[in-house]
């Protein structure tokens, strides 16, 4: 049984720094793409950043570009998301997910595994 299993959330200021992790177990996802999808508050599910099999190639959202980073370890069935340089509305849900794919994807529907999400809280 695949399991996603996110954590590093809490509360931080804004200015401030989070990093949170996802490991995955149940099956070997070295082939596929990882991505980070968050929830806002009264918002749908948006894409945050996605990374690469072999973790060469990563996607950001606009929103996150340049604060966020996100990278693997393979060997560890690990992803994870650097988060520097917060805001409040970066106040959400974060999901971890496993891609169909190899190739890196902003959308939802092209991941197939989902880890049930750690919340994150930025205080103004």
């Amino acid at each position: 049984q695949v399991q996603l299993v996110e954590s590093g959330g809490g509360l931080a200021q804004a200015g401030g720094s989070l990093r949170l992790s996802c490991v995955a177990s149940g099956g070997t996802f070295s082939a596929n793409a990882m991505g980070w999808f968050r929830q806002r508050p009264g918002k749908e599910r948006e894409f945050v950043t996605a990374i690469s099999w072999r973790g060469r190639t990563t996607i950001y959202a606009d929103s996150v570009k340049g604060r966020f980073t996100i990278s693997r370890d393979n060997a560890k069935n690990t992803v994870y998301l650097q988060m520097n340089s917060l805001k409040p509305e970066d106040t959400a849900t974060y999901y971890c997910a496993v891609c169909l794919y190899g190739s890196p994807s902003s959308s939802a529907t092209e991941y197939k595994y989902w880890g049930q999400g750690t919340p994150v809280t930025i205080s103004s």
